[in-house]
């Protein structure tokens, strides 16, 4: 555990550094964009010595360090919005299309990966092999336009963008889930045919046990710590993911918010979006670490990282 709390540290302050620094380095002055290019210079210094953008790089990322210390993550630039009650207004929306695309990607990658794996070397097997090789090979930004042109354009069935209606997560989850199916049916179906021609496979077979109880009680969970860990890895790139996915269809999370917050060079709410994200990802690892020793009590805590 000690060891665990100095990596999720060291990766915290890293994430930390990079962000504040590569933040920085990016063209444009919030400055300009509050005020505009015809504002006096003596009205541009005012408003940046009010925000503290007229210190040093290494004395603004020390104020930031306090104010983190003390749970403080300050105010929006643009908004004057304390952040807090920024990322408690977006972020349930994205842990909900997280966890939506969540269970869209187990739904249909699992069985799927079963069924390819039962059915391995015949033409079932090789459709199921293609059609998670070609989701897998589509980007958010091709597959994301692709169902909004044939269920909404087309068909008219589902909401083109925004968060108006109940149906309005379908295609934002769609856009993730189908992605991450892809590749839990292909690690589904790896894992599977591992442990399928085992000793104690056979030998469940042999004591009477039916097909599903042979399948879903022994061989599955023998396979599950590869896939325990493609789904802690994807869970955290779902997180990270969401900022292309909620551009696309104007899902006000906390991805949509981080695009936000970088036009408008508003630097406090674009470090609290992506310390929130690498939060969420390492918080991740740690739950995939729980699961490993629910699913295999013999590994130690720590040792699926």
């Amino acid at each position: 555990m000690i060891k665990r709390f100095i990596r999720f540290c060291t990766v915290i302050f890293g994430v930390l550094s990079l962000t504040f620094l590569l933040i920085h380095l990016v063209p444009g002055d919030p400055v300009e964009v509050m005020l505009g290019e015809s504002a006096s210079m003596a009205d541009r210094q005012a408003l940046r010595a009010e925000l503290g953008l007229d210190q040093s790089i290494a004395r603004q990322f020390g104020r930031y360090l306090n104010r983190l210390a003390h749970a403080d993550f300050g105010v929006s630039i643009h908004s004057q919005t304390p952040i807090m009650a920024l990322i408690k207004a977006r972020y349930p929306a994205t842990l909900k299309l997280a966890g939506l695309a969540l269970l869209i990607g187990l739904g249909v990658g699992i069985p799927l990966g079963i069924y390819a794996a039962l059915k391995a070397g015949r033409w079932q097997d090789l459709v199921v092999t293609l059609v998670s090789v070609r989701l897998s090979a589509m980007p958010a930004f091709w597959l994301g336009p692709m169902l909004m042109l044939i269920f909404a354009v087309w068909l008219g069935c589902l909401p083109v963008s925004g968060m108006d209606s109940p149906s309005s997560i379908i295609l934002p989850a769609l856009t993730l889930g189908l992605g991450l199916s892809a590749i839990l049916t292909r690690m589904t179906r790896t894992s599977l045919l591992e442990v399928l021609n085992d000793d104690y496979i056979r030998t469940a077979r042999a004591k009477g046990l039916s097909e599903p109880q042979v399948i879903l009680r022994h061989a599955l969970r023998a396979a599950l710590l590869p896939i325990i860990t493609i789904v802690g890895l994807q869970m955290g790139g779902l997180l990270a993911g969401t900022v292309i996915t909620e551009t696309i269809f104007s899902w006000d999370g906390i991805g949509l918010l981080l695009v936000e917050s970088i036009e408008k060079r508003d630097y406090p709410v674009t470090q609290a979006c992506v310390l929130l994200v690498a939060l969420s990802y390492v918080m991740v690892n740690v739950l995939t670490d729980l699961l490993y020793r629910l699913a295999d009590p013999r590994i130690k805590f720590g040792s699926a990282a």
